[in-house]
């Protein structure tokens, strides 16, 4: 059996997210159990509503599902002040129940718990989730990443800027590229002590960086595969996206992002991206799908 750091496991689960140019990227579906997440906040706290929409999108082609019940809005021009900080108490109310009918229901299902918080974890992986989805790479919370290594599941290190509660719209750097593979190396470093091999890295689109950083990042993503570890990206519906599709000054609403959201995709996954998170399956998998038979097919 392969121990490539490409190949992820959890359980009875087993993912290949080798990037290779005939290989497509996984979808991973978000499902936000909060009342205030910017584009679909509200609509799944009800444990059956949150349900429905895992089994949908497993039927429109995601392979994981990244379960959160803390909103991560940072504060800038875009969200104001952001999304305020919540108790794990609360955090857990919410997402328990649902990770507990999710993994009852779709048991091939991959669930990733999005939190920061190792309490939280603990008791995600317990109700059935298979990995740790954790947008502060290691620095809200170090010990998360022993809880992840006694469960023996794959972790995903988002690069971001400040803590959640207080996070910047911009982060203050020349170099976004630098800054970001230097932080995540060091994170996946970290973690590997603890963790080993199965560690996801995610540049964090959107998390602390502006237009242009964002747009960087998408096309260095070959640098960041060359790290060794997979990649996911996640640029659904996000502020920068209205930024590009807009008319002048003013920014595409969310409802009016989904085509530019596939293309800074395409690019993410044509640089090596083997996951890709989205709001939207059933679109993000069937252009994906073209994608990838083009890539098959084309050149070599």
């Amino acid at each position: 059996m392969s121990n490539s750091p490409f190949i992820l496991r959890s359980g009875n689960l087993e993912l290949d997210c080798r990037a290779t140019r005939d290989g497509a990227a996984h979808v991973m579906g978000i499902l936000n159990v909060t009342p205030d997440s910017f584009y679909d906040g509200g609509k799944y706290l009800d444990p059956a509503l949150a349900l429905a929409r895992a089994v949908d999108m497993s039927k429109q082609g995601a392979m994981l599902i990244d379960i959160g019940g803390a909103s991560s809005r940072p504060r800038g021009k875009t969200y104001g002040e952001g999304a305020a900080l919540i108790s794990a108490a609360q955090e857990m109310d919410r997402i328990i129940p649902v990770i507990e009918c999710v993994s009852a229901s779709l048991p091939d299902l991959w669930i990733s718990v999005d939190t920061f918080r190792s309490d939280v974890a603990r008791e995600a992986l317990a109700a059935g989730a298979h990995m740790v989805n954790d947008i502060t790479a290691l620095r809200f919370d170090p010990s998360l990443a022993a809880i992840v290594s006694e469960a023996n599941v794959p972790l995903i290190l988002m690069h971001s800027v400040g803590n959640p509660g207080e996070m910047p719209h911009v982060a203050e750097t020349n170099d976004i590229v630098g800054l970001v593979l230097d932080q995540l190396s060091e994170a996946r470093d970290i973690a590997s002590e603890s963790v080993g091999r199965q560690v996801i890295l995610d540049p964090g689109f959107g998390f602390g960086k502006s237009t242009a950083d964002n747009l960087r990042l998408i096309a260095e993503i070959p640098r960041l595969v060359a790290l060794g570890s997979p990649v996911l990206i996640g640029v659904s519906r996000k502020s920068t996206i209205g930024e590009l599709v807009g008319k002048g000054d003013d920014i595409a609403p969310v409802d009016q992002r989904l085509a530019g959201s596939l293309a800074v995709t395409g690019l993410g996954v044509i640089g090596g991206a083997t996951i890709v998170r989205t709001h939207d399956v059933a679109a993000t998998f069937q252009f994906l799908s073209a994608l990838d038979a083009t890539m098959r097919t084309g050149g070599n």
